[in-house]
Order: structure tokens, then C-alpha cells, then sequence
């Protein structure tokens, strides 16, 4: 019997109202307008087919970038999603992420407050996507915990949680590359923005491994908490595992963007 083949995701917790699932990087979450791709959507609606026959409705609530790994939420019907909807924009989610920078900081926790806006709103910018710090931008507020400085041959790197209370487009990256500790593999972030368009142009190569050591950005969603039907329910999904060996010292290599999804541990 031939074995059917789609992404690779880990289920944390189910109900009727929604699925919280433990997406890999670098699986894409929506279909693009690029080449057909295996995504997350597509994974849950092959996982969740059944009920989306009877009526189920998925809507993703809680969107992480390609690269990202980590906690999504995704709500089984529309009902759900909106009254998931309302808590994010009422900022009474509590989302925690873990981030592997360069460098050392100096202080073990801070916060940073810089408002952020799409560069493009500030001027000619070869890069759709990418934001910057301007007192023009909209307000953005991320607090960060060391929890362990390490070496490798590289050179010195730390492990950051990052505890971001606004929910702004690629505001952990920007504010610690505003902070001076860009995320490893950051290839928006890392420097001007000129390693994304090389890398969109030649794909990873020899010469983009030394300048950002990963073939991701080091960012990885560990928790979410929501208050649900009157009781708080916190989902956790430990860090991935190239970021687990990358601190551990060991070298990475491109994940693959296909492999077998599991349901349960």
C-alpha cells in the first residue's frame, strides 16, 4: 500500500473549537502565488477532512513566518475564529518566543519600545517586506530575557526569549537587530536587506552560509496562553530541533520541505 506524503506537523492539543499544532520550518503556512508547495493549511484540511465535510471552517489565528517555527493556533469555524480574533486584538494572548542572536548582551533582560513602519513608507526600498525603527511607525513594544550566552566556531551567540506585547510584522526581528543582536540566518535582518535579495536570486549558497550561519532565521514560537471558555490554557512546543543542535554546537544543514506529518507524539 503506497504511503501518502505532506507536511510534517505535530498536533499539541484539539478540540471542537480549535487545533494547535507544532509547525517546522521552513513550511510556508498559506498558499503563495509562487510555485505549488506543500503548506500547513493544506496538511490540516487533508488531517481535519472529515470535519470540514460536516462544516468545519479552518482560519488560522496565529500566522508564523516560513522560516519560523513553533506554535500555530488555527480555529475549526467561524465563530471560533472570531471570538479568537477578538482576544489578539484586545492583546490578551500572552505569545513568548525564543530567538538565537549574536553577540552578548550585556543586560539579562530589557525592553524595547521603537515603533516600526514598512521601509517602503519611508522611501525607495528594494524589499517589499522588510520594516525599520522610525518615530514614524506604529507603536511596538517587545521585552527580551537572556537565558544562555554560548560559543561556537563561529563566534559568540546568545538564546533569547522574547515576550512581544504588540502584534507588529517581523517585530522581534527588527527591534533585537535595532538592539544590535540580529537573529542568526536573519536574511531580512541581519545587515541592509541585500542578503534576502541574494538569496532570492542564486538560492543558499557557500558564501551566504558564512555570512549567516543558518539556512533559517533562529526564531521559534515556545508558547502561547489564551483564556478559553473561562479557564487559561497554555500550549508549549519545545525548540526545534536544527536550533537545538545548532547551540549544541553542531552543524546544520537545509531541512527538507516535505516529509510525513504525525498526528500525536
Amino acid at each position: 500500500m503506497s504511503l501518502q506524503v505532506v507536511v510534517n506537523f505535530r498536533v499539541i492539543d484539539e478540540s471542537d473549537d480549535w487545533i494547535v499544532v507544532d509547525k517546522p520550518a521552513p513550511l510556508i503556512v498559506h498558499p503563495a502565488n509562487l510555485k505549488p508547495e506543500p503548506t500547513l493549511l493544506g496538511g490540516l484540511e487533508q488531517l481535519l477532512a472529515y470535519e470540514i465535510q460536516n462544516g468545519a471552517r479552518l482560519g488560522i489565528i496565529t500566522r508564523l513566518d516560513r522560516e519560523t517555527s513553533g506554535v500555530v493556533l488555527v480555529a475549526k469555524h467561524t465563530q471560533a475564529a472570531r471570538e479568537l480574533g477578538w482576544i489578539f486584538e484586545r492583546r490578551q494572548a500572552k505569545k513568548e518566543y525564543l530567538a538565537i542572536v549574536t553577540g552578548w548582551p550585556e543586560m539579562n533582560a530589557w525592553e524595547c519600545a521603537e515603533p516600526i513602519i514598512r521601509a517602503g513608507e519611508l522611501g525607495p526600498s528594494d524589499v517589499w517586506v522588510r520594516q525599520v525603527v522610525s518615530p514614524r511607525g506604529r507603536d511596538c513594544v517587545t521585552r527580551f530575557e537572556v537565558e544562555r550566552r554560548f560559543k561556537r566556531g563561529e563566534g559568540r551567540f546568545s538564546q533569547i526569549r522574547c515576550f512581544p506585547e504588540t502584534g507588529r510584522m517581523h517585530q522581534i526581528r527588527v527591534h533585537l537587530a535595532s538592539c544590535g543582536f540580529s537573529i542568526v540566518g536573519d536574511k531580512l535582518y541581519s545587515g541592509d536587506g541585500s542578503e534576502y535579495l541574494e538569496w532570492m536570486a542564486t538560492g543558499w549558497t557557500p558564501e551566504l552560509q558564512r555570512r549567516l550561519v543558518l539556512p533559517r532565521h533562529a526564531l521559534h514560537a515556545a508558547c502561547l496562553e489564551v483564556s478559553w471558555l473561562g479557564r487559561s490554557i497554555r500550549w508549549e512546543a519545545d525548540l526545534a530541533k536544527d536550533l537545538v543542535e545548532f547551540c549544541a554546537g553542531r552543524e546544520i544543514s537545509p531541512t527538507p520541505d516535505v516529509v510525513i506529518w504525525s498526528r500525536h507524539d
